[in-house]
Parts: C-alpha cells; structure tokens; sequence
C-alpha cells in the first residue's frame, strides 16, 4: 500500500494555498487546513481569514501566515496574490454560503483555481454565472462534497457502474441529525439559520445537498422529477429543518430522500442503500469503512475497505486494513486529487483517473437546481416538480 504522501509521481513542491474565511471560532475551516495539509501538497501562505479584522489578522498569526499575506478583505487578497511572482495558486472559501459567489468570482478573475466548500452558491443564477466563468477563464475548481472521496463510497460507486447491482430500481439517502432539535444559539447554527448568510434551504443546503449528492455520485442516475416537504419544526426558525422528498428517475427507478436537523439522537447518519434487480449495497457514514452487499438468493456479505477485491477503495488509503478512515481522509481525497489535476496541468500531463472523481462545477450547478426544485415543490403543496 502506497499513500498519497509517498507517490514518486507527487510534484517536488507544494501548491501555494490561500483561504476565504475559517478564522477563530470557525469549525470547516480547520477541516480544510488539516484536509490540505494531510498529504504535503499544500501550503497555506494568504488568507482573508474573517470579515473582521482583527479577528483576520489574529487567526492568520496563528496559521503561521505572514502579516503581509494576511488581508482583511478576499477582493483585495486576490488581485494583490495575482500581482506577486509567489502569489497563491489555489483558493479555499470557506465561509458562510452567501459569500461563496463573490470570493470564487474575486479568485476566478484574478486566474486562481478553486476549492470550494458545498453548496455552490445562494441560487441557480449564481451557479450559472461561476460555470460561464470557469468555460471562459479554463480554471479549475473542486466542490467539497467529501463524502464521495472515503474509499467505501467510490467502491460502491465502481460497483454500481460496472453492473453488479444489475440494472437501479431503487434508491434510499438519509442524513438525519439532532443538534438544532431546539432552538441554538452559536456561531455555528446563526447563519446556518439565517436566510441572508445561508440562502433558500435550511437542512436541504446544509445537508440535504449532501445525500442528494451521495446518491448521484454512486448511481450516475438522472432525477426526472420530485414531490417534496420541507418543513420548519422549531418554532420561529426561518428556514427548513426537516426535508422529506420522493423521486423519480429518468430511467424508471424510484428513489426517497430524508434530511433532518431535529432527529433526536441521531448524530451524522448519513446512510445509502441501492437497489438493482441483481443485487443491493448499504453503506452508512458513521461506519465508514464497511458497506453491505447483498445479491439475489445469497447471504449478505459484509465488505470492509481493506478486503481483497475492492480495487476502487484502495486508491487513496493512508493506513492499514482495519483501521478507520472516514470525514477528515475524506477532504484530503479530494485536496490531493485536485492538487493531482492541477500539477498535471502545469506539467502538461493528463491526471490519473481517480483525480477526475472531484466534484466540481457542474455537480454544484446540479445541487443549486435540486434545492430549486424541492423549494418549488414544497411550496406548490408537495405537488410534483421537474428538476
């Protein structure tokens, strides 16, 4: 086994990190610190770590970014990194969803690639402008949906698409959690409920995105049209915290999404289960690295990421069979594969195969169209919408 870290292909530096946001009392942004860090492909040299500035400049001290690399506002760390000769190559925003838009527009147009944490933006037209962006201007740019970088979850994705499930009829995506159940008071749940910072979806963005995802990325299926109830069931919350869609597929298959804040005593349970007329897989986020495979008229088998055969889970593991992998491997999967794409790039080769798993721009124009979609829907009674 062969880790990231030690790939004789790994380029002899590391790519030049900037970050939007994720300054004190942020909890994503020390995810993607550690998630960049993880397999020595990065280092973070500038950042426009918090809208306030002293908050800014005291999170940047404690990042080891120097004072002058340290800027209080995103537009001016992007035009002033575009004019250095050791300016950033890559930028992480990592803020609120409200400032997605406008910091990776800042970076695009300076010509700085991309990382950027779920959901895309604020809406459809948004997520249409940032795409005719990335056509026009040829960079790259990652979508931190990281939950289909843990090894289990691309297995199950080979599995599916190489027909040993046979042909999808059905498909299942939960992601129930518990901690906004009564009224929150914290950083954290404030913008988050919080139309103008967290935009139209509640628990649809925060985590709806993230098992409708989940599901396209393991089946490749096409939502033809959904019915969908969203509801607000702590009093005076402005947005969603409770979403229960049904879907069809475009090739006949029926599917059902659940995505609670309020299931109490649920922590992130995140679960998929896949139907064909062959065979089904189960997969469950908090037990990351097993996955249930059952086939007709068979007893079920328990896979585990380190067992023989699974050729797609063993792409980017760092430790030995039986020892778990799962939220922070997952964001470094995806860091590494995008620092994969783009050292390709700058040495004009073509990237590895498991590199182009990242999601990117168009999975992000496709979750800002499913939010669209289930608000359109909930808001017409539950009647049935297209996507």
């Amino acid at each position: 086994m062969v880790g990231p870290a030690n790939d004789p292909a790994s380029p002899p530096r590391r790519l030049r990190l900037g970050m939007v946001g994720g300054g004190q009392g942020a909890f994503i942004g020390a995810v993607h610190r550690l998630a960049a860090r993880m397999d020595n492909r990065y280092d973070l040299v500038a950042g426009a770590l918090s809208s306030r500035s002293d908050v800014a400049r005291a999170s940047a001290a404690e990042c080891f970014i120097a004072p002058d690399r340290a800027y209080d506002d995103f537009r001016e760390m992007a035009q002033r990194e575009a004019e250095r000769e050791d300016g950033i190559e890559v930028c992480a925003i990592v803020t609120p969803n409200n400032l997605h838009f406008p910091a990776a527009m800042a970076m695009l147009d300076a010509g700085i690639h991309v990382i950027c944490d779920k959901p895309l933006c604020m809406s459809v037209e948004e997520g249409e402008q940032l795409a005719a962006k990335i056509e026009e201007t040829g960079l790259l740019f990652a979508l931190t949906h990281n939950y289909t970088a843990y090894p289990m979850v691309r297995e199950a994705r080979d599995m599916v698409r190489s027909g040993k499930l046979g042909n999808i009829r059905l498909v299942q995506v939960e992601y129930p959690q518990g901690w906004l159940a009564t009224p929150v008071d914290n950083k954290q749940a404030s913008w988050r409920a919080d139309p103008a910072k967290a935009g139209p979806g509640g628990a649809l963005g925060d985590i709806g995105t993230h098992a409708h995802n989940l599901a396209d990325f393991v089946t490749g299926l096409e939502i033809s049209e959904l019915c969908a109830d969203l509801s607000s069931m702590v009093e005076g919350r402005a947005l969603d915290d409770n979403v229960q869609i049904l879907l069809r597929y475009k090739n006949g298959a029926r599917g059902m999404l659940w995505a609670s804040q309020v299931a109490i005593g649920h922590e992130n349970g995140l679960k998929l289960r896949v139907y064909g007329d062959k065979g089904a897989i189960e997969w469950a986020q908090e037990h990351p690295n097993h996955m249930y495979f059952r086939q007709l008229d068979e007893q079920p088998r328990l896979m585990t990421r380190g067992g023989p055969g699974n050729s797609a889970a063993g792409g980017r593991v760092r430790v030995p069979s039986g020892h778990a992998e799962g939220y922070l491997e997952g964001f470094a999967t995806l860091y590494t594969d995008f620092a994969d794409q783009l050292c390709a790039r700058i040495d004009g080769h073509i990237p590895n195969a498991e590199a182009a798993l990242v999601p990117g721009i168009a999975e992000g124009l496709n979750g800002m169209r499913f939010i669209e979609a289930v608000i359109a829907s909930s808001q017409r009674g539950a009647s049935w919408t297209s996507m």
